[in-house]
């Protein structure tokens, strides 16, 4: 594989060219720096470097650049390890080490709750890393097209070529030599080192045990039940059923339901259908101040009317697990002052290399006496 290198460092700036210098990172993975009186965004930068950058989109109050050339290197600057980082859509950090990655995600994570859910001094602990900095991805979605077999670029829908994913696991890559020796017809295709799936599974083995010891370290034990609000296939409702006198599941996806039947223990019963109209009935029926209810929403977060029930109902204990930081910091936002005192909040990086954060938040709710 030939080694990757990176816009070369200069001196000056080509003509056509804009000079930036960077000052922070925002969630999504881009440079921050200021162009014309306004924000502008450049990918695969650094805070602290000066860049010559490309224009390639104006909106009223920022743009959008694409990098050129360094003109100044941040020394956190590293080699990416994949031959098409910068045109792949899937990476946005391999130009850094993990552990500045990990700081970035922790504060771009404090960034979004004070922002978006006006939540200040929030107790954000630093990200939990992945076991594996690479090769932990048991699933790739790639797509094949005029010949080439890949990743569809980070802006447009031009298809990169990949030979090989550095955050894949090798059964995954070996299965994407397999496809790109068949010659495939045109379309999309799911290559897994578990064979077919069927709904939503972690794509990070290791990091998803840290995830769910995490959780299980939250809850404790001797507890009532457990809401597991948008189940899936029993994640977490399988793993924290010994923890609890009864588990209620609720999920709309009728084969994730179905899987966790089939799976669970006598403390478990699962519904299938919406959280915002079954999490409601099942509230009545509890003690509240023994449950503890966990929400592992899909990226869009939770329903209003989901905030709107925790906080006419409201439980002992919230552990809101999601794979977005944005819509969680609006969500904790309606539950703070809706009564809750958050708690905790722990990133857990479910994907190096990338801009994606997973994240847990623990709430309570005061006891009235």
């Amino acid at each position: 594989m030939p080694e990757p290198t990176d816009p070369p460092a200069v001196e000056g700036v080509p003509e056509g060219m804009r000079e930036v210098e960077i000052s922070r990172i925002a969630y999504g993975g881009a440079g921050i720096g200021r162009l014309d009186g306004k924000v502008v965004f450049v990918p695969f930068t650094i805070p602290g470097e000066r860049v010559g950058v490309r224009v390639v989109r104006e909106q009223k109050r920022h743009s959008e650049a694409e990098l050129a050339q360094i003109l100044e290197p941040a020394p956190e600057r590293r080699t990416p390890r994949c031959e098409v980082f910068g045109r792949c859509g899937g990476c946005a950090y391999q130009h850094v080490d993990y552990g500045v990655q990990l700081e970035w995600k922790t504060a771009q994570v404090r960034d979004l709750l004070q922002r978006v859910g006006k939540l200040t001094d929030a107790p954000v602990e630093a990200a939990l890393p992945s076991p594996l900095e690479w090769g932990f991805r048991n699933r790739i979605r790639v797509h094949a097209k005029d010949g080439r077999v890949g990743f569809y670029g980070k802006n447009g829908h031009r298809l990169v070529d990949v030979r090989e994913c550095a955050i894949a696991s090798a059964d995954v890559n070996e299965a994407l030599l397999k496809l790109r020796r068949s010659r495939p017809e045109p379309g999309e295709y799911t290559l897994s080192g578990r064979g077919s799936v069927r709904f939503f599974e972690q794509t990070n083995d290791g990091a998803a045990a840290v995830l769910s010891g995490l959780v299980e370290a939250i809850v404790g034990s001797g507890r009532g039940t457990l809401v597991d609000a948008y189940s899936g296939a029993g994640f977490f409702g399988r793993r924290l059923a010994p923890r609890f006198e009864s588990v209620i599941g609720i999920e709309s996806h009728e084969g994730a339901v179905a899987a966790a039947r089939r799976q669970a223990g006598d403390k478990e019963r699962y519904i299938c259908g919406d959280v915002a109209v079954h999490l409601g009935e099942v509230l009545e029926t509890l003690d509240r101040g023994r449950s503890v209810v966990l929400l592992d929403p899909p990226a869009a977060g939770v329903e209003a009317r989901v905030t709107d029930l925790l906080t006419a109902l409201p439980v002992e204990t919230v552990v809101y697990v999601s794979c977005d930081p944005a819509t969680q910091a609006r969500d904790l936002g309606f539950l703070v002052r809706g009564g809750y005192r958050l708690e905790r909040v722990i990133p857990v990086d479910m994907f190096p290399q990338t801009a994606d954060i997973e994240v847990v938040a623990v709430l309570s709710y005061p006891s009235k006496t």
